[in-house]
């Protein structure tokens, strides 16, 4: 009992020890922490100006496209920062700083892994509270003690789902180079393929089915309900083309994705890491 309580112990310092190296890392080069707040927040700026004078029914049950795109934007940097969560352990790979560590009598190399998460969740509630602060002073509201529980709970889970994939491309690619290229394939075509920035009503059939399948819906439209006044979890979060999700069952979908990519992502930590 004592040997496993000293193994934990050992294993908060170790990833107390990584994760502070992280922050020590974005302390010397901020640019990506301001980058990942400031691209939302000019989006918000530019897109909320665009349909600033669009019908009042535009997008019925929102007061202005602001308040719609909001949520789109909260998710999508949170999923922005978790897919280059992979990029600092890429780099360790490259300049023999991970072999280093493997090769040290760490108590677990899991704190390996759990400093990358802790890291980018951190990171991601950071840059996610000042775009809903910017947001609130727009004007397009603010959530309240509850909505802010699910807003939080469901960065959560998205984060651990994309940044468990990241780590897992960090370790099959072979160079940094191969991993930006990815990112940068997959951004993009996964925000527009969502309802980040239109609902599934104006989408094409096919498009909506993917939208309705896409992890980034699934966290964006509970988010979205959450600044909602009147916020339950039984209220419909989203009219997919094979019904109709409520925010337990959106949320619930998104915990059972993160479960199964943690799952099947360990036994290639596993084998990298021993």
């Amino acid at each position: 009992m004592e040997l496993q309580q000293n193994k934990l112990f050992f294993l908060y310092q170790e990833t107390l020890a990584l994760t502070k190296r992280l922050f020590i890392q974005l302390k010397r080069r901020p640019s990506t922490l301001f980058a990942g707040i400031l691209q939302p927040i000019i989006w918000l700026l530019l897109f909320g100006a665009l349909f600033s004078k669009a019908p009042s029914d535009f997008l019925p049950g929102v007061k202005s496209y602001g308040n719609f795109l909001g949520a789109g934007l909260i998710v999508f940097t949170a999923f922005s920062g978790a897919l280059n969560s992979g990029l600092p352990l890429m780099f360790d790979r490259e300049f023999g700083f991970l072999n280093r560590l493997l090769v040290a009598p760490l108590a677990s190399r899991l704190s390996i892994v759990l400093s990358s998460f802790f890291y980018i969740t951190i990171l991601s509630f950071v840059q996610s509270v000042v775009i809903m602060i910017i947001s609130f002073l727009l004007g397009y509201g603010f959530p309240n003690y509850l909505g802010l529980g699910i807003v939080f709970t469901t960065l959560i889970l998205l984060v651990l789902f994309v940044t468990s994939l990241s780590l897992c491309l960090a370790f099959v690619l072979p160079g940094h180079i191969e991993l930006i290229a990815l990112i940068f394939v997959i951004n993009l075509p996964v925000l527009f393929a969502s309802t980040a920035l239109a609902p599934i009503s104006f989408m094409p059939n096919w498009l909506g089915w993917i939208a309705s399948l896409n992890p980034l819906t699934l966290a964006i439209e509970p988010i979205r309900v959450a600044y909602s006044n009147k916020f339950n979890l039984d209220l419909i979060a989203l009219q997919a083309p094979y019904g109709d999700l409520s925010c337990k069952s959106c949320i619930s979908i998104l915990f059972l994705l993160t479960i199964f990519s943690l799952i099947i992502i360990r036994p290639l930590l596993n084998r990298k890491l021993n």
